[in-house]
């Protein structure tokens, strides 16, 4: 065996360690890129940014005062049971044990028993998942009922531009493509 034939074996060997080195490396730095993401998701996720990323205000539903928000900043998901948008509801201090449930859903309820999706957690901050109908325009409102623990039922109506411009813009472009 010659020399050369020796030195070309023996620098692949070499030449591989090198990029092991720098994949290590590279291994190390990514998910330094994703540390701020993780902390912010982590906080919001235990409350110390708010009820959401977005405050949308609060809504007098009754004799209540409900303060809402938009969890996540985005336009719609899909979901098995089609478009979702996630919101939050914190119920004031005074109205805590006098509320049953509340509910939400675009669009006027026909009934209690069309109320909508349910928000369900504590009454510091309650989750529900509302399906958005392909439908839907952009200056539709969502209806918030809540019910009392005496049988009282109260609704207020939501404009969806006031919880969530995102979810109008999405709105928009899908009036644009329908």
């Amino acid at each position: 065996m010659s020399k050369t034939a020796t030195l070309a074996a023996a620098s692949k060997p070499r030449l591989w360690r090198r990029w092991r080195f720098h994949l290590s490396a590279l291994l190390l730095i990514l998910p330094i890129l994703y540390v701020p993401k993780y902390f912010d998701n982590l906080a919001l996720s235990r409350g110390a940014m708010g009820l959401g990323q977005r405050p949308a205000g609060d809504l007098q539903v009754g004799p209540w005062k409900l303060q809402l928000a938009e969890w996540q900043i985005e336009p719609p998901k899909s979901d098995p049971a089609g478009m979702v948008k996630t919101f939050t509801m914190a119920q004031c201090e005074g109205c805590k044990d006098q509320i049953r449930a509340v509910y939400v859903r675009v669009g006027k309820p026909r009934s209690l028993r069309a109320a909508g999706s349910i928000f369900f957690g504590s009454p510091h901050r309650a989750f529900a998942t509302v399906p958005i109908p392909p439908r839907t325009t952009p200056d539709a409102d969502l209806w918030i009922t809540a019910e009392g623990w005496d049988g009282s039922v109260h609704q207020a109506a939501w404009p969806i531009a006031t919880a969530s411009p995102a979810t109008v813009e999405w709105l928009k472009k899908q009036g644009a493509s329908r």
